[in-house]
């Protein structure tokens, strides 16, 4: 059997980058960058001014004028006006470039006008290029603004739209193929009989894909037959970068799809893990270099293993970094006495000392995904103990 710490070893180990795609920027939200962004100009392009008022030399303002003559109004995306004499101003927009001849800004609300004058208020303390955004002082240009390896949000992409880029090349989304076995699973929506139960696993992996990695799901749902899980698994592996199985892993009559595997001429890397819940996970390398994670069926162990492992392996595909670390504490003791670790839900909260608090959530079983609800996610207590005390620090993972 396989440590935790092991088996994410050995699955980092063997998972390969996916390639890279150009796609339009209004379909790259969410999806990693796979090219350096250099700024095309520099950032502001101008001398941007950021108050509505007037535009001045400020050396009038120290020769002591407090009148001025306004010789028009620039808004943004005008081009400048050019204060050309002494006790001259333009009346300015935000976001308008600063007029030639003229370096300070007077905001609007000290000012007013009379007989085609503007006037200023003669106690205001006025300092020179107030109120201006100076010129490439956000980044000059050919400056990097964003580097591989990155998830894109808004505000990347307000970076690739500011840099001219209509396009982005990000890793393509994971093709991956989400298979729940089972005889008795039954889809929402279908004739559910006493001796049944409804195929949920599926769609929580499925909504963690999407959540977390962009991904392409193809749902199927199988029987606990040989022929059909040869021909199904098959043609999934063919069609997709990632296969997904949830059920099927232990060590009973009907648990079919370890050997299933093996004949499809899957690699084993390792079964079982010296975990609770999610011990009997498998992984295994296609003869195409595909990564297959055949997970345990128990809701609580599904979910606890694709977090773990799946969805990490996933990023390391698409080209992300490891997530940082992070760590909460401990709100109560907990006891645990198997030597494995112990992957325990929590609902997590602000102390006053600044620490995060972890407040255990233990489920019924490993098949009490219900109690799962509002929990932040699980932590990771290490094998080697039966007690785990409060204020213990222990890593978080966030669903």
């Amino acid at each position: 059997m396989t440590d935790v710490a092991d088996a994410e070893a050995l699955i980092l180990d063997r998972i390969s980058r996916l390639p890279s795609e150009t796609i339009p920027l209004d379909s790259a939200t969410g999806r990693v960058l796979r090219q350096s962004v250099y700024a095309e100009r520099d950032q502001p392009p101008f001398d941007r001014v950021t108050m509505d008022g007037i535009a001045i030399a400020h050396c009038d303002w120290q020769a002591g004028m407090r009148d001025f003559d306004p010789i028009g109004v620039q808004a943004a995306g005008s081009p400048a006006l050019e204060v050309t004499a002494s006790g001259q101003c333009v009346e300015i927009m935000t976001g308008a470039m600063l007029p030639h001849g003229a370096d300070t800004i007077i905001p609007v609300e000290r000012i007013w006008r009379e007989d085609g004058i503007v006037h200023v208020e003669v106690t205001l303390d006025v300092a020179a290029r107030q109120f201006v955004h100076p010129q490439g002082s956000d980044r000059p240009r050919g400056s990097t603004l964003l580097a591989p390896g990155m998830r894109l949000g808004p505000p990347e992409i307000a970076i690739l739209a500011a840099a001219g880029l209509a396009e982005a090349e990000v890793s393509k989304a994971p093709r991956v193929a989400v298979i729940s076995t089972g005889d008795e699973l039954v889809e929402p929506g279908e004739p559910v009989a006493p001796h049944q139960i409804r195929s949920s696993n599926d769609r929580a992996i499925a909504a963690a894909l999407s959540r977390h990695c962009s991904a392409v799901v193809t749902r199927a749902l199988l029987k606990d037959e040989r022929a059909q899980l040869l021909t199904r698994i098959r043609e999934l592996h063919d069609d997709n970068d990632v296969l997904i199985l949830s059920g099927g892993v232990s060590m009973g009559q009907f648990d079919l799809v370890p050997g299933v595997l093996e004949e499809l001429g899957v690699e084993l890397v390792f079964h079982k893990i010296e975990q609770r819940p999610g011990r009997p996970m498998w992984f295994g390398i296609s003869a195409n270099e595909k990564p297959v994670f055949a997970l345990p069926g128990n809701p609580v162990s599904t979910l606890v293993c694709l977090y773990r492992y799946v969805l990490p392996a996933l990023n390391r595909a698409l080209g992300l970094p490891p997530d940082e670390p992070e760590w909460v504490r401990l709100a109560e003791a907990v006891d645990f006495a198997p030597d494995l670790t112990y992957f325990l839900p929590v609902t997590v909260s602000a102390a006053s000392d600044d620490d995060m608090l972890a407040w255990p959530r233990p489920t019924n079983t490993s098949g009490d995904f219900v109690s799962l609800a509002n929990t932040t996610g699980f932590v990771e207590l290490p094998r080697g103990s039966d007690r785990y005390p409060r204020q213990l620090a222990a890593r978080l993972y966030r669903w």
